[in-house]
């Protein structure tokens, strides 16, 4: 009886034991699993035996931490740029309303001066309609489901069609263009949203281009079922740390904020996000004043599965 007892009681203990060790184990995850909402970097610590479990919680907080801190930042970027959308605004409306006012109430004003202050009117309208655009391209950005329209077309007589509407902006400029587009090169796409990939990339060139250079534009075939675009311009030499955030949302690079270049700092951020829905790429490069874009497409975008948040 006495050795029973004995057995019982050994017994006991060692299933309390047993039953107790994974028991402790979870308590801890729980606890660490708390520790995944606190705002800190603390790292998560746990038991010799939980080692792998600690360093996936600690990665997943890391990434969690990360995220946040991204979405922050977006956030302060956007509404620093609604402040300056705000402030912009108002400049190119008060020039509106003051040149009109005063052909209103200047009667006998000469013709010369008449036209002088319709055009600077109407320059200035069509700042605030670009203004305005950009609002609603903020929008758009951040809550509309974009999925593709694709259609065969004509790649190569798109990007003459392109090109051909910037002439008279490149004229203004005193820019030319030296363009290198293999001929009837046909791919399925969605041609409205790439439209909007290439107007972003050429208006970009131009904007950044120095007087009296020229902006090449090259399209080839890559590889046996993609294309490739090249856009190059010669301009102010761009820094490695712009450069890996030249596609951020938001993210300008000309930080003054000019009329002749500032924008919403969405035009790249779109044209990836456009090239990507199409299974594509974009890359940029900058060196010895020259900067570069080169955008990959597959020639038949419905091989691809791909949809995005824009």
């Amino acid at each position: 009886m006495f050795d029973g007892i004995i057995v019982f009681a050994g017994w006991t203990i060692i299933t309390y034991r047993f039953f107790q060790k994974p028991l402790r184990y979870l308590d801890e995850v729980v606890e660490a699993s708390a520790q995944l909402a606190q705002p800190d970097n603390t790292p998560i610590v746990l038991s010799e035996a939980m080692k792998n479990v600690q360093d996936e919680l600690n990665l997943v907080r890391e990434q969690a931490l990360h995220n946040a801190m991204a979405a922050k930042e977006a956030e302060q970027r956007k509404n620093d740029l609604v402040v300056y959308l705000a402030h912009d605004l108002k400049t190119p409306l008060t020039s509106v309303i003051g040149y009109l006012t005063l052909l209103r109430d200047e009667p006998q004003i000469s013709q010369e001066l008449r036209a002088k202050y319709t055009g600077i009117a109407l320059d200035k309208a069509e700042r605030l309609e670009t203004l305005i655009n950009e609002f609603f391209d903020i929008t758009r950005f951040n809550l509309t489901h974009l999925t593709l329209e694709p259609e065969s077309v004509n790649f190569t007589r798109m990007l003459e069609q392109i090109t051909f509407e910037f002439n008279p902006v490149l004229a203004e400029k005193n820019l030319r263009w030296n363009v290198h587009l293999a001929p009837n090169i046909r791919i399925v796409c969605d041609p409205d949203k790439l439209e909007r990939v290439f107007d972003n990339l050429l208006r970009n060139a131009i904007n950044y281009s120095y007087p009296e250079t020229e902006i090449f534009v090259a399209m080839e075939p890559s590889g046996g079922d993609h294309v490739k675009l090249r856009v190059e311009n010669h301009g102010k030499t761009i820094s490695p740390e712009k450069l890996d955030r030249i596609f951020e949302q938001f993210f300008r690079l000309d930080t003054s904020r000019s009329s002749s270049t500032g924008g919403a700092g969405l035009g790249l951020a779109i044209a990836k996000e456009l090239v990507e829905l199409h299974g594509g790429t974009i890359t940029a490069a900058s060196a010895n004043e020259q900067i570069t874009f080169i955008a990959v497409l597959p020639m038949d975008c419905r091989k691809t599965d791909r949809q995005k948040i824009v």
